[in-house]
């Protein structure tokens, strides 16, 4: 299970730490928000306890409406050891009662300018990124048109020759021999280069390349959308190759299935050139325009005449 701290959560979004701050420690587990907005009219039957607990306008204005005695009733109840942290939006006043119980058992509470909208928004978009299914592939992973083709194959095979020439062709490199890919909520797969080799290019006999200071910013970009999968292997003679292409083999990478070309290595095949055209045709595909269908179209079309005139 994938997680992350309430500290990450002040740091990224410049949150005030109201109180608790002993327990920034805490970790969130879930991408889910909840404003217990039931929990303080006094329902106690469901609570989301794994949740960060959002206070926008209405649920400070009601606690207001409480005697001192209710709000420590259902605020001792809300703060319940498995909760990561309070968030109230708006820069709120912090009711007393918040306060005292968030001292006595380290719970944070933080504060944001925000509004509760858009906080919400914003908290989920950085869990989903924190929490997301990872994992770590051995490839390639260039930005071709917009297109993001990932190059895989055996060690030695030519990924990296072939996203340099794709580089001086003018496209971007996301990601060399390590690719970092997370699935985020919409199942979408995101790919990254890790830290430590962001922007690098290892090419045998050359060694190891800055693309970025080499061919410049425009030259690489941090993280792509995987739409497509380009497998390399050595030219196998008897083996039936894919010439039509109306077969559509799919890869799964997490729980996502990626369309996915096998191209054959020989010696004279320009293999940046048919990676290239390769996401071209991807996205005249996803435009609606597929040659082979219409090729195939036609000569069945052709094929049915010739009988007729028979």
């Amino acid at each position: 299970m994938r997680r992350t701290k309430v500290s990450n959560l002040v740091e990224h979004f410049h949150m005030k730490i109201v109180s608790g701050e002993e327990g920034l420690g805490r970790e969130i587990t879930v991408t889910d928000l909840s404003r217990p907005g039931l929990q303080l009219a006094g329902y106690f039957s469901h609570y989301a306890t794994e949740r960060i607990q959002l206070f926008g306008l209405s649920e400070i204005e009601f606690l207001a409406t409480l005697t001192h005695e209710e709000r420590l009733e259902r605020v001792k109840f809300l703060m319940d050891e498995r909760t990561p942290c309070f968030c109230i939006s708006r820069n709120q006043e912090v009711p007393e009662e918040i306060i005292a119980i968030s001292n006595e058992r380290g719970l944070p509470v933080l504060q944001s300018p925000l509004a509760t909208t858009s906080l919400v928004s914003k908290l989920t978009n950085f869990l989903e990124n924190r929490l997301a299914p990872t994992t770590t592939i051995h490839g390639v992973l260039t930005d071709i048109y917009g297109v993001g083709v990932l190059i895989m194959g055996s060690s030695g095979i030519g990924k990296s020759e072939t996203a340099l020439e794709l580089v001086k062709r003018g496209h971007r490199l996301v990601a060399d021999d390590a690719v970092e890919i997370r699935q985020t909520q919409q199942g979408q797969i995101v790919g990254s280069a890790p830290d430590l080799i962001q922007h690098l290019l290892e090419i045998r006999g050359v060694g190891i390349i800055n693309v970025m200071t080499m061919f410049g910013a425009g030259a690489v970009r941090n993280a792509k959308n995987i739409s497509m999968v380009v497998r390399l292997e050595l030219w196998e003679p008897h083996k039936q190759y894919e010439r039509l292409g109306l077969d559509e083999e799919k890869i799964r990478l997490i729980d996502t299935e990626i369309p996915v070309l096998t191209v054959p290595v020989r010696p004279g095949r320009n293999l940046a050139v048919i990676i290239e055209v390769a996401a071209m045709n991807f996205r005249l595909k996803r435009m609606g325009y597929n040659a082979a269908v219409h090729f195939s179209k036609k000569l069945t079309d052709t094929i049915e005449d010739s009988d007729s005139d028979i």
